[in-house]
C-alpha cells in the first residue's frame, strides 16, 4: 500500500531519527534527493538555470542545500528570499559558497527570454504551514506562473493533513517528499496541486500512516478466487436492483459490473428487465437468494421500495444514485454507499462546493453518520469507514467522467460483496479495478464508454491473476 501520514507523525518520526544523526544529516539526505529529481526534470544540470522560492524553515533549507548540490554541477541557481531574515543561515552559506546568489525582491528574477529560470523550486513553506500563502509570496508565485515548479515536501499553500486549499498556493508539475507520503499528495484538491510526487526514502520509521491507497499487489492479494470444487452458489450471487422504465440503462450497465466475473451468479430485480436480457442473457431474472444486492442505479420512483425490500434481506447492500435519497440513517446490515459529491451533499445536508472543497472530512462524516463504508466518488476516489480508516484510489483517467460509469462501479462492488469482500474492500478493491479497466479501454489516451470499461474488467482480473 501506498501509506501517507499527517505533518505531525512525520514530525514525531523526524525528531526520533534526529536523535540518532549527527547534526544536519537529515536535511542532508533530503536536499540530495531533491537536487537529483531536480536533474532528472531539468533533463541536464551544466548550463541549466534554476530559481529557489525560499520562505523560513526546513523546507527553505532543504531548497538552499540542494541549490548548492546543484551549483556545483553547474547550474545556474538563483534564491529568492521570501523572509530574509529567517532563511536557513547555513543553507544560504552553502549556497553562496557554491557560487549560488541570493535575492529578496521577486523584480530582480531575470524573466528575459534567454535568461528565465528552466525551473523554480518551491521552499516556501513546509508541511507545518497552514492556510494559503502569504501576499508577498502570493505575488512571487503569481510573477513566475508560467514556469515548471517542483515542490519541496508539498505545494506551498496547500493543508498537509486534510488535502483542502485555502487562498493562494503553489501548482507543481513534480512534487518531491520525504520519508512517506502526506496526506495532501492522495486527497483532492490538494492532490491535482502535487502534480507527479517523488517520494524520497530518508530512513524514518513511522506508525500506523492516516490514508492509504491500494496499489496492484493489494488488490490482487484482495481479489475473491473459487475454491477447487466451488460452484456458481458458493462464489457468491449478487443481486441487483437498478433501473426502471425511465432508466433502463443504467440497470443494463450495472448488470454488466456486475456481471464482470467476481461472483458466481447474478439475479436482477429491477424496473430493465427485458433490456437485461436481451444483453446478458446469462442473467437470472426474478426474486431470490443473493449475498449482497445493489440498489438505486437509475432506480427512479423504484428505488426507496427496492431499498426497503434490499434492507430486509439482512445482507450486505450497495446503495448508489437514486437509492441514496432514501438513505436517512443506519441501515442495519453492512453497506457501502456509493454517492459523488452533489449526493453526498444532500445526504450531509451542505452545499457540493463544500464536500469538494473538503472531501476527506465530508466522508469520514458520512461514514460515522451512516455507520458505513462511504465511497466518494472524483477524481482520487475516497472510501471512508466508521472508524476513520480512509483508503484512496488515485488511478484512473479523466475520460472515466461519462455517464453510466457509477452504474457499473456500483455493479462491480455489488459482486465484490457478494462474493465476500467485507465493505471497505469491495469498495476500495471495486473502484481500482474500475479506475484501471478505464485505463486499458482508453489505452489511456482516448475517449471510452461505461460499456468499455465493463467489457474491460474480465482481462484485468484475469492479468491480475
Amino acid at each position: 500500500m501506498r501509506a501517507a501520514h499527517t505533518a505531525e507523525q512525520v514530525r514525531e518520526a523526524e525528531r526520533a531519527l534526529m536523535d540518532r544523526l549527527p547534526e544536519g544529516a537529515l536535511m542532508q539526505r533530503a536536499a540530495t534527493g531533491l537536487a537529483h529529481a531536480a536533474v532528472e526534470l531539468l533533463g541536464r544540470a551544466y548550463g541549466a538555470r534554476v530559481l529557489l522560492l525560499v520562505g523560513a524553515g526546513n523546507n527553505g533549507g532543504d531548497a538552499l542545500f540542494a541549490g548548492a548540490l546543484l551549483a556545483r554541477r553547474g547550474v545556474q541557481v538563483v534564491a529568492l528570499l521570501l523572509d530574509p531574515e529567517r532563511a536557513h543561515p547555513g543553507g544560504l552559506a552553502a549556497l553562496r559558497r557554491a557560487g549560488g546568489r541570493a535575492l529578496v525582491d521577486v523584480g530582480a528574477v531575470p524573466l528575459a527570454p534567454g535568461r528565465r529560470p528552466h525551473l523554480v523550486v518551491d521552499g516556501i513553506v513546509g508541511i507545518g504551514g497552514h492556510g494559503g500563502l502569504r501576499e508577498d509570496a502570493a505575488r512571487a508565485v503569481a510573477a513566475l506562473d508560467a514556469l515548471p515548479v517542483l515542490a519541496v515536501d508539498v505545494p506551498s499553500g496547500v493543508d498537509v493533513d486534510t488535502g483542502r486549499i485555502e487562498g493562494g498556493h503553489v501548482r507543481a508539475d513534480v512534487t518531491v517528499t520525504f520519508g512517506t507520503h502526506k496526506v495532501a499528495h492522495l486527497v483532492d484538491p490538494a492532490a491535482l496541486a502535487c502534480g507527479a510526487v517523488h517520494l524520497v526514502d530518508i530512513g524514518l520509521e513511522l506508525p500506523a500512516p492516516a490514508v492509504v491507497a491500494l496499489q496492484e499487489d493489494d488488490v490482487r492479494a484482495l481479489l475473491p478466487r473459487p475454491a477447487p470444487g466451488g460452484h456458481k452458489y458458493t462464489r457468491g450471487v449478487v443481486g441487483v436492483r437498478a433501473g426502471s422504465e425511465q432508466y433502463p440503462g443504467a440497470g443494463v450497465l450495472c448488470v454488466s459490473g456486475a456481471g464482470g466475473g467476481l461472483a458466481g451468479m447474478v439475479r436482477y430485480a429491477g424496473g430493465a428487465a427485458d433490456q437485461v436480457r436481451d444483453r446478458h442473457p446469462e442473467v437470472v431474472v426474478g426474486v431470490g437468494r443473493v449475498q449482497a444486492w445493489v440498489v438505486g442505479s437509475g432506480g427512479g420512483a423504484d428505488a426507496e421500495q427496492a431499498l426497503r425490500e434490499s434492507v430486509a434481506d439482512a445482507v450486505p447492500v450497495v446503495v448508489d444514485a437514486d437509492g441514496l435519497a432514501h438513505v436517512d440513517g443506519p441501515l442495519g446490515v453492512p453497506a457501502l454507499l456509493t454517492p459523488h459529491a452533489g449526493e453526498l451533499a444532500r445526504m450531509l445536508g451542505v452545499e457540493r462546493e463544500q464536500v469538494e472543497a473538503e472531501q476527506l472530512h465530508f466522508a469520514r462524516l458520512a461514514a460515522r453518520r451512516y455507520d458505513a463504508a462511504v465511497l466518494l466518488k472524483g477524481r482520487h476516489t475516497l472510501v471512508a469507514t466508521p472508524d476513520g480508516t480512509v483508503r484512496v484510489t488515485t488511478g484512473g483517467t479523466a475520460w472515466l467522467g461519462t455517464a453510466g460509469a457509477g452504474d457499473v462501479l456500483a455493479g462491480v462492488c455489488g459482486a465484490l460483496l457478494a462474493a465476500g469482500l467485507e465493505p471497505a474492500d469491495a469498495g476500495s478493491v471495486g473502484s481500482w479495478l474500475h479506475a484501471a479497466a478505464a485505463v486499458d479501454a482508453s489505452g489511456g489516451a482516448g475517449p471510452i464508454t461505461a460499456v468499455d470499461v465493463a467489457a474491460a474488467l474480465p482481462a484485468l482480473c484475469r492479468r491480475l491473476l
